[in-house]
């Protein structure tokens, strides 16, 4: 019988309080396997095949206790391109077996076999974030050309108009050629562009050489070179799609916004273009409006919008859509 642990439980499933309830959330953790499958996704999304290389298993192995993790509730999936990705959301599970997992999270924090996978989904990461580096290396002269091809220029008008006062400090994330920036730096009093791309910052400082209110700095959106609650806003355009951890950007977003300043998210909605992604670099192929709202919630923002826009004619790229949101 499949089991079910999140609120949307199925008919017939044990109920919430009755011993047959709790011996099936028991029985999804005692397995070695699928605790270490959980510690990883509770944190990221991931593939199958992501997986097998972090856990050092075969496909079918991860691929039989992915499924037992999915008919009792404590992960979902989406698709992706021709691969489903799958992530455990702690806040969706009943009370009881968050608190079960919270239990066994805790007795698991030192296993040496977790500090192990750990390190191998580290050494993912940092690859997957050297794929969109390699794609600006060789991109930074023809983006701005290669952008408004794709995208059109009508969606940096409208992120702007979300940011109008002109004693604000903005964080513009993920600066690229310094296009945005510089157009910020005739509304606002200050910018702080951020990259990761060596070759996309030396073309932001040409670009805003002369602003004095621009200032330009290295760093991972990850670990944002920002004080806290330094910055009135921030702009993340065309920014989360090469991301291997959209979520950790977000939160660090949200620790440089001081308590009522303002977030603006412009990105990809859905697409069923893998070519396109794998060309562009991207690790992602788009957003739902959904885990849009579910990514800046944990980030610790509020008074979320997200809505699509409308695409410009002529333009190549799939649609996008636009989120904003206020530190709560």
């Amino acid at each position: 019988m499949t089991r079910s642990i999140s609120t949307s439980s199925q008919e017939g499933a044990p109920a919430a309080g009755q011993p047959e309830a709790l011996l099936a959330w028991m029985e999804s953790l005692a397995d070695a396997t699928r605790l270490r499958l959980l510690r990883l996704l509770e944190r990221h999304e991931l593939g199958v095949i992501e997986l097998c290389d972090v856990v050092q298993l075969p496909q079918s192995t991860v691929s039989r206790h992915l499924r037992v993790l999915s008919d009792d509730g404590w992960v979902r999936s989406r698709r992706h391109g021709t691969t489903n990705l799958y992530r455990m959301l702690l806040d969706e599970l009943d009370a009881t077996p968050r608190r079960l997992w919270l239990l066994a999270r805790e007795q698991t924090a030192q296993w040496a076999t977790v500090e192990q996978d750990e390190l191998r989904l580290l050494q993912h990461l940092r690859q997957k974030q050297k794929d969109s580096q390699a794609f600006f290396a060789g991109t930074a002269g023809q983006w701005d050309k290669l952008r408004g091809e794709l995208y059109g220029e009508r969606f940096e008008t409208s992120a702007l108009l979300a940011l109008l006062p002109a004693e604000w400090t903005v964080a513009d994330l993920g600066c690229g050629t310094g296009r945005l920036a510089t157009e910020l730096a005739v509304y606002v009093k200050r910018v702080i562009a951020v990259d990761n791309s060596t070759a996309m910052l030396d073309a932001a400082r040409k670009r805003v050489a002369g602003l004095t209110n621009v200032d330009v700095r290295r760093g991972d959106l990850e670990a944002l070179p920002i004080e806290g609650n330094a910055a009135d806003a921030a702009m993340m355009v065309l920014v989360l799609s090469y991301l291997p951890d959209p979520d950790a950007a977000l939160r660090e977003a949200g620790r440089v916004i001081r308590a009522g300043g303002r977030i603006v998210i412009v990105d990809l909605l859905p697409h069923d273009r893998d070519d396109f992604r794998r060309r562009m670099g991207q690790q992602h192929a788009g957003f739902a409006k959904a885990d849009v709202q579910r990514m800046m919630t944990e980030a610790g923002f509020g008074s979320i919008k997200v809505e699509s826009l409308p695409p410009e004619a002529g333009v190549k790229g799939p649609a996008l859509f636009l989120a904003t949101g206020t530190k709560v």
